[in-house]
């Protein structure tokens, strides 16, 4: 069993990867529509009020029984959480995904209703865009600007080789640019 965390800045494509896996028949999870919720990010302890970038975490505990698990060969965990230090350690890989600034800018543009559509939120995704701020690392980068089967196929054949996952990829969808 083997655990995968595919993390990334605001519109890298975090969710689009999980659909993507999701399709192809992996076992992936949203982190941002099945774990995320409002807390503190050292006691992880429910907040209230207005939703905040830096509140948006990931239960503790919750990940890393689904990490432990078991029933499914290999895990993808996609989303951002600023608790990850909390249970990185239960990856046997991470993969940030990247894109320029023009990509980054294109797809905030494309995103009307969601994080990053008004002005201090893009200001705040524009600036850890730009310093990294809040990623883990270390990290295999993933240059996420290309399109997405080429950004899934990337993953797939990075994972490919952990000997768990033998006949894994093969059985659960193929791992190459014509898919």
């Amino acid at each position: 069993m083997r655990n995968y965390l595919v993390e990334g800045g605001s519109a890298t494509g975090k969710t689009s990867v999980c659909h993507e896996l999701r399709r192809r028949g992996f076992h992936a999870i949203n982190g941002d529509t099945d774990l995320a919720y409002q807390g503190d990010p050292e006691t992880g302890e429910p907040l209230d009020g207005p939703g905040s970038h830096w509140h948006h975490i990931w239960p503790v505990d919750r990940v890393r029984a689904l990490a432990g698990d078991g029933t499914e060969p290999a895990t993808f965990f996609c989303g951002g959480s600023r608790n990850h230090a909390r249970f990185i350690d239960v990856f046997d890989e991470v993969f940030v995904l990247d894109v320029d600034l023009a990509t980054l800018e294109r797809r905030l543009d494309a995103r009307p209703d969601e994080f990053g559509a008004t002005g201090e939120e893009r200001e705040l995704v524009v600036r850890l865009h730009l310093t990294g701020e809040g990623l883990p690392d270390p990290a295999t980068r993933i240059d996420a600007a290309r399109p997405l089967h080429v950004v899934v196929d990337e993953i797939l054949m990075r994972v490919s080789g952990d000997d768990n996952l033998d006949g894994f990829a093969g059985a659960a969808g193929r791992v190459d640019l014509d898919d």
